[in-house]
């Protein structure tokens, strides 16, 4: 049976990052995962979640700081950058409790795609022997290109040729079913082919990325497949609220499942 991880990315917006931590909580949900906490101090957001005994998955490396910047490890010329972002997110993971990092890679300049592939295999290779020594997972999640034009790439399995590649076993797919859908489709034949290198999944309604109760996938029969599949870890709920959060939670019982 699912184990749902609120997104606290987009859940909660309309307040600070710890009254979002104490929201999933009365919500019921049992873990939580960010994209950029970085401005709340670690201590506090490890505080917060023991309080409520909430697990702590993933966050993100950090966009940048340049206009159009959606992560730096694919960039050409921007690895002073990429390596104080990396040891950014370590650290943080480290004092936090979080377990696992995504490593985003980024608006890839046109004609750089060769040159943005080498390189983001060897900063992904360097990413999870630094976060194997905390006993961390390296996350790859493609985007979509209707969401992140440009982005270095949009296919699991791009992803899976990345991991193949890189050869470090802490290395997984952050399978978001939203992206996978608008990009590719065939998301239960996907979960099938690549569970074995998954490491997270993530949902929301598509096209809309609101609440998983509406739309062209039917979450029911993908959270089907994956009990069927013997996935082991959380769903992310990472959805963008159609109003107000707690309300659009109905979804839940209209699914028929619990937190």
């Amino acid at each position: 049976m699912a184990r749902f991880s609120a997104n606290l990315g987009f859940l909660w917006p309309d307040r600070p990052l710890l009254e979002r931590i104490d929201a999933a909580a009365r919500a019921g949900f049992g873990a939580i995962e960010v994209h950029w906490p970085y401005d709340v101090p670690a201590a506090a957001v490890r505080a917060a979640c023991a309080r409520h005994g909430l697990a702590m998955l993933g966050l993100n490396t950090v966009r940048g700081n340049r206009p159009g910047d959606f992560g730096l490890a694919a960039v050409p010329r921007r690895e002073d950058e990429f390596a104080a972002s990396l040891e950014q997110s370590l650290g943080y993971c480290r004092a936090a409790g979080f377990n696992a990092i995504h490593v985003m890679a980024g608006i890839v300049p046109p004609g750089e795609s060769i040159a943005a592939a080498t390189l983001f295999e060897r900063h992904i290779a360097l990413a999870a022997d630094k976060a194997a020594a905390d006993g961390l997972t390296i996350l790859l999640e493609p985007l979509n290109p209707r969401d992140a034009p440009g982005y270095f790439y949009a296919s699991i399995e791009r992803a899976d040729e990345i991991i193949s590649a890189v050869g470090r076993p802490n290395v997984k797919i952050m399978f978001d079913c939203y992206h996978v859908a608008i990009m590719q489709g065939d998301v239960l034949k996907r979960l099938e082919r690549f569970m074995a290198r998954i490491g997270h999944v993530q949902i929301a309604a598509v096209p809309s990325r609101a609440e998983p109760d509406e739309g062209e996938i039917a979450y029911p029969t993908v959270l089907a497949a994956l009990d069927a599949l013997g996935y082991a870890g959380w769903v992310g709920c990472e959805y963008k609220p159609r109003g107000d959060t707690d309300a659009g939670l109905a979804w839940v019982k209209k699914l028929g499942v619990t937190l």
